[in-house]
């Protein structure tokens, strides 16, 4: 069976010498490995990006569990995001979390349609976007059901919990503006992941939380 889809690249893996498994999140099959025999070094560049959305044929095959992507091709060039340094930690921030996060084989069509828009929103900000993880993370809580209120995030934020109220309820071009400093952002960031941890009750643990804190450490 042969079928169009459009995906959400999470992380890579080298399977053998020139294949790779793409770790994707799509509407059809929600968070799910696709097995590519072979991409051109050149394609490679372009495609195998934190969050590239793609769009793939892909073939089941009953005899297998690994699901085959052909051809896969760029449904957005994303160019601000692979050219802006601070962009692209952000989105390396984002698909780390939600590779941690999203359970292989878990699918839910308004998680793929929130990311979408959020991948979109990021690559079309001209500036102040240092706040678009803290955004990220509280809208991922609440597609995940886990809320976030702020009573339920005082446990785990403490006297960021008044801040952090504030910067929910705001819409996103002002939520951009809620001052903080690099320090600040890194702890609510580390305490949101820690509330998500606790509801999804097992570890996240994402490395590129600490790229993201040197990058933004003075805005």
């Amino acid at each position: 069976m042969l079928n169009s889809t459009e995906f959400i690249l999470l992380h890579t893996t080298r399977y053998g010498e020139q294949s790779i498994i793409l770790h994707t999140l799509s509407k059809e099959y929600g968070r799910k490995g696709f097995f590519v025999k072979s991409i051109p070094r050149r394609s490679a560049t372009s495609l195998l990006f934190p969050l590239s959305i793609l769009e793939a044929d892909i073939v089941e095959n009953g005899k297998s569990r690994l699901i085959t992507a052909r051809n896969p091709v760029s449904r957005h060039p994303l160019m601000s995001i692979r050219n802006d340094i601070r962009k692209t930690a952000i989105s390396m921030f984002i698909s780390e979390v939600l590779y941690r996060v999203v359970k292989e084989g878990m699918s839910d069509p308004e998680l793929y349609a929130m990311c979408e828009k959020d991948i979109l929103l990021l690559d079309a900000l001209e500036a102040d976007f240092s706040n678009f993880h803290i955004y990220f993370l509280m809208e991922l809580a609440n597609v995940l059901g886990f809320g976030p209120e702020p009573a339920d995030l005082e446990p785990f934020l403490g006297e960021h919990t008044s801040l952090a109220a504030r910067f929910m309820s705001l819409p996103v071009p002002e939520a951009m503006l809620v001052p903080m400093s690099g320090e600040t952002r890194n702890e609510i960031a580390g305490e949101l992941l820690k509330y998500m941890e606790y509801h999804t009750e097992s570890a996240i643990n994402v490395n590129s939380l600490k790229v993201l804190h040197e990058i933004f450490r003075t805005e």
